[in-house]
């Protein structure tokens, strides 16, 4: 027989997850502003070599092994659509729109990542997760279309790309997670990620920019908070909760990226923009209130049948 005890830490063991996994999609918000702000505007392959290769020593050197066997091209794959391509994309995104408006067009994950689960994770999305994916899009168009904003087409076409290429890893690296620390392959993401990335960006763009204190500052930030530390909490998140809650938490991404871009950049922030940021945040809370009701509900099944 279990106890009203053991339901509640339950319950608080998901709030837990929940709240270590909305780390991510909170400091990944920020980046957009770090990046315009603090990093040069024109080393966008760079500045994802910046952001990837010391995150990922970091990781290895407490991890302390490397890939065997599948996890060799596994982490290939892996670096390439979640770190490598993604990176790079974001960072030039950051500097084409302003943050508030690359934010939360990388919302759309949210859904993306549901449908994306689906067939290779078999986690059919419910209703409630969909209808909360459903208002996030609907509070993005809002935030994004509100007349006030500048829309740069391409922009918005990059960052709904990187998008969806990271959906797809994110959802590769569950199914491929198989009993592998978080930490390991973690750490293996972004070493290959970086790797990947570095003769291209030599090819490209030359020898690396010389960095001032703020862009040193800027991609120490990038890298241990909203790289290293960002990803080990996805990543847990991805292992330990449905796809669909996860990605309702990737919401949080671009109301940080609103928040910061209208406290600190003095981007523009109207009524239409409250409005849609408050769909986006109504999306995450039923999405998510929605889960935790099903847990609770099929929890207590099971204490009633385990009951004589």
């Amino acid at each position: 027989m279990e106890t009203n005890s053991g339901i509640g830490g339950s319950h608080n063991l998901h709030l837990g997850r929940l709240a270590v996994t909305a780390i991510a999609p909170i400091a990944w918000g920020s980046t957009y502003y770090v990046t315009k702000e603090y990093l040069p505007s024109d080393a966008a392959l760079w500045g994802a070599v910046f952001r990837a290769l010391p995150a990922g020593l970091i990781l290895l050197l407490f991890a302390r092994r490397l890939p065997t066997g599948s996890w060799w091209w596994k982490s290939l794959v892996l670096g390439t659509l979640n770190i490598g391509a993604f990176f790079a994309l974001v960072y030039a995104v950051a500097q084409i729109l302003p943050s508030s408006i690359a934010a939360t067009t990388m919302a759309v994950s949210a859904g993306v990542l549901m449908l994306v689960a689906w067939p290779l994770l078999g986690e059919r999305p419910t209703r409630w997760p969909l209808l909360g994916a459903a208002l996030g899009f609907v509070g993005v168009a809002i935030m994004v279309f509100d007349g006030q904003s500048q829309i740069n087409m391409l922009g918005i076409l990059l960052s709904l790309t990187a998008m969806s290429i990271s959906s797809l890893g994110f959802v590769l690296a569950k199914k491929w997670s198989d009993g592998q620390r978080i930490l390991d392959t973690t750490a293996w993401q972004l070493l290959a990620g970086g790797l990947l990335l570095l003769p291209f960006a030599w090819l490209i763009q030359g020898p690396p920019p010389a960095l001032d204190t703020r862009a040193v500052l800027g991609f120490g930030y990038l890298s241990l908070i909203a790289t290293a530390t960002a990803f080990l909490a996805w990543f847990s998140g991805l292992r330990h909760l449905p796809s669909a809650t996860v990605g309702l938490l990737g919401l949080l991404n671009p109301v940080t990226g609103v928040i910061l871009g209208t406290l600190l950049a003095n981007e523009t922030f109207g009524f239409q923009s409250l409005a849609g940021m408050a769909m986006v945040l109504s999306g995450v809370l039923i999405g998510v209130l929605a889960q935790r009701i099903k847990r609770g509900t099929s929890h207590r099944d099971r204490v009633h049948v385990a009951t004589p």
